[in-house]
């Protein structure tokens, strides 16, 4: 029988992502209009997407048709960065592996070949990393003139995948090549490589109520206050087997896991100054208590696993916005770094957005964003600067909204239903 390990542990990775799509990693969700605008909402968040992005916003000033009610039902994105080409060189692989086995009695020079080319297949394969994020969020908001109040539920999946190239592999491809062709059939190639492939995920489920009020400071100008007390489940997920020994059947056993629950709370402010309070200033302050997990670690001494720990830290971001009835522009900072879990950048975004409107039916959206914790020596894929665009529609009172995503690393889509009134 042929095995075909190494595609079976793409497989696992796409099935851990599946089982999993409804959790999060500690970056933030983002609504499909957020996604399109840099990642920016701390001050322009509409009512549905508020209590995920800065809960004051609900009680902010909005345009008559969303000042009432907000609906998003669902909006959901994904992003993926795979530049070295992870999955492919794991099919490439896997088929030198079969090669050998079928041409190891019939042509065992061409096994031998494939030997040979096995040790740099799987020297290219080290430490080559591919990352997907899968984020999930329903939500809904009643703005009042006394107390605003919404719900939501948010996730969003981080998912790595690395190999590694271990040198006692060299050891016997190079063995393998230097046998007399009439041997070749002896060998069990299989049985006996010991390069390994990974699967790191981190994971966290939140889901809370949001309130938040209005407070006139004089005849113009107002200042919002927003909280949202939540329920959060952290998540890690760790899986490594060599590349001859993966069994489909084992990755998703709970040996792999480990996760924890809490209550935590994160908290905003926004103000509208300004002559027609066509300025707005926010900041919100996510995950107030700080909460961490580790991963779990085979007892294996093959896998040579290390622990990995998912730190849900106190999170503060800081935006400002100008905008009238036809155009919203934002600018955006995280005043904190957000360490990375696994084979991950360190992210602290600068982000700009803007929004141009079409009497309500239209919004066309663009937005940059750039990492400036991003450095060389992060031990995944450097997310670096993001350039991002999407498109709003309402049509009879229903809202679609689509957005993109492009990085010298990343690619990424959103898309969102919704309503307001």
């Amino acid at each position: 029988m042929k095995a075909n390990r190494l595609s079976k542990l793409s497989l696992a990775i796409g099935l851990s992502v599946a089982t999993t799509s409804a959790l999060a990693s500690p970056q933030a969700f983002m609504s499909a209009r957020s996604f399109a605008m840099g990642g920016t909402g701390v001050a322009v968040a509409h009512p549905s997407a508020a209590p995920s992005a800065n809960p004051a916003m609900m009680a902010a000033e909005q345009h008559d048709w969303a000042d009432d009610f907000g609906l998003m039902l669902p909006s959901v994105n994904a992003r993926a960065a795979d530049e070295e080409e992870v999955i492919d060189q794991v099919d490439d692989i896997q088929d030198l592996i079969d090669g050998f086995e079928d041409f190891k009695s019939s042509n065992p020079t061409e096994a031998q070949a494939n030997a040979r080319e096995l040790i740099d297949r799987l020297e290219a394969f080290d430490r080559d990393t591919m990352r997907a994020n899968v984020g999930l969020g329903l939500g809904f908001a009643i703005p009042t003139n006394s107390i605003s109040v919404g719900f939501f539920t948010a996730g969003n999946l981080t998912a790595t995948v690395r190999g590694e190239f271990d040198e006692r592999d060299r050891v016997i491809l190079e063995g393998i090549a230097a046998l007399d062709p009439s041997a070749v059939d002896s060998v069990n190639l299989e049985d006996n490589l010991q390069s390994r492939g990974r699967i790191l995920a981190s994971a966290v489920v939140e889901a809370g109520i949001s309130f938040a009020k209005t407070f006139e400071l004089n005849n113009t100008n107002a200042l919002q206050l927003g909280v949202s007390p939540k329920y959060v489940q952290l998540r890690t997920f760790q899986y490594t087997e060599t590349v001859s020994g993966f069994e489909d059947d084992e990755f998703d056993g709970d040996e792999y896991e480990t996760d924890k629950s809490g209550f935590n709370l994160d908290i905003g402010a926004a103000y509208a100054f300004g002559a027609e309070n066509q300025w707005n200033a926010g900041v919100v302050v996510k995950n107030l208590i700080p909460m961490e997990l580790d991963s779990a670690v085979s007892s294996n001494p093959v896998k040579m696993e290390e622990k990995h720990t998912l730190e849900l830290n106190p999170m503060v971001t800081a935006g400002i916005a100008h905008k009238s009835d036809y155009h919203v522009v934002t600018a955006e900072l995280d005043l904190t770094k957000k360490e990375a879990f696994g084979y991950e950048d360190d992210t602290q975004w600068l982000a700009l957005g803007a929004e141009f409107d079409a009497w309500r039916y239209a919004q066309l959206r663009a937005g940059v964003r750039h990492n400036l914790a991003s450095n060389d020596d992060n031990d995944g894929i450097e997310e670096d600067t993001q350039f991002t665009a999407g498109l709003g529609l309402n049509i009879i009172g229903v809202r679609v909204d689509i957005g993109a995503l492009y990085s010298s690393a990343d690619v990424g889509a959103a898309l969102e239903l919704g309503t307001s009134f």
